[in-house]
């Protein structure tokens, strides 16, 4: 497919994780954090092996299921992080601390791939920051626990986007999330066993927490994260991470539309800084002229070119 449809991919999951914030509030409240991420990924594993089986046993060996482990390692840590933090700071604080990983996936693919990031690439993250920033953040800036936990899961988001990247070359991008749901949902029956108490029968029979569930499995889950992953093996990380910093912006475009939050100036100076971003990151070129070295920008062309030789 183009390029193009890759990245409206991104765009259609940040759309769905936007809404996701409104449906995720109501389901902690009935089970802890980790049991959450636990039946939310092992129940999509499911869903997800059962359709696509034939190609999970044509791809049954060992490279495919030791990187969707690490994925699915990966991609629990971050979200249980997330959630740890967010009981600890406002959830402007802990979505703007999160987008900061749109600036550190250069840099983490420049050290484990040796291509450097450009001026375009620092601006347009820099950018993108800044307008998550007015859109997020209310209030004192002071840090706290919770901050700290929120960057260090910008860091695991980071990292899982520079992974996808990586593994994906020569290997079927659906194989490995299926891989990534089932690993991370036993990580989160793990650590859940271990940590919190699993909530009575009667509370998860509850006929709203089910829609609730329907929604981050089927949704946020099978379709967003599965769109994320086939999208990141064709966009380059660097573009692909400032794509995904949308879902902020459709998180506050949510709570505008269902709960009557003001558009304030502020909200659209930041929508502005964002788009600017991206458009910055999408028409501007991303390698230097004269430049011996490969850049970030090169990963679009590397990965199309070695995908189609596989």
């Amino acid at each position: 497919m183009p390029s193009f449809v890759y990245k409206l991919m991104i765009v259609a999951a940040t759309v769905i994780w936007g809404l996701s914030f409104v449906v995720m509030k109501d389901a902690v409240d009935v089970v802890p954090p980790a049991y959450l991420i636990g039946m939310r990924f092992f129940a999509c594993g499911i869903i997800l092996c059962a359709i696509f089986f034939k190609r999970m046993r044509a791809n049954f060996d060992r490279a495919h299921i030791v990187n969707g482990c690490v994925l699915g390692l990966l991609i629990f840590l971050a979200f249980w992080v997330q959630t740890i933090g967010l009981t600890d700071t406002t959830p402007g604080k802990n979505a703007f601390l999160t987008a900061t990983y749109c600036v550190l996936v250069p840099f983490i693919w420049w050290f484990t791939a040796r291509k450097r990031p450009t001026a375009y690439n620092i601006v347009a993250a820099v950018l993108c920051v800044a307008g998550v920033g007015l859109v997020s953040l209310q209030g004192s800036l002071a840090m706290r626990f919770g901050d700290y936990m929120t960057l260090l899961c910008a860091v695991l988001f980071a990292v899982h986007i520079v992974y996808v990247a990586k593994v994906s070359k020569g290997r079927d991008i659906l194989t490995l999330t299926v891989w990534q749901f089932l690993f991370g949902g036993a990580c989160g029956f793990a650590v859940g066993g271990a940590f919190e108490v699993f909530p009575p029968v009667e509370a998860l029979a509850d006929p709203a927490f089910l829609f609730n569930m329907a929604y981050l499995v089927v949704f946020a889950s099978c379709v967003a994260l599965v769109f994320q992953n086939v999208a990141l093996a064709h966009v380059p990380p660097a573009q692909g991470s400032l794509l995904l910093s949308l879902e902020s912006v459709f998180g506050v475009l949510f709570s505008v539309l269902l709960y009557g939050e003001e558009l304030t100036l502020k909200l659209a100076v930041g929508f502005v800084l964002i788009f600017a971003g991206i458009v910055l990151s999408e028409t501007f070129p991303l390698k230097r002229k004269g430049c011996g070295s490969e850049t970030v920008g090169d990963i679009d062309v590397v990965l199309e070119r070695e995908l189609q030789e596989a």
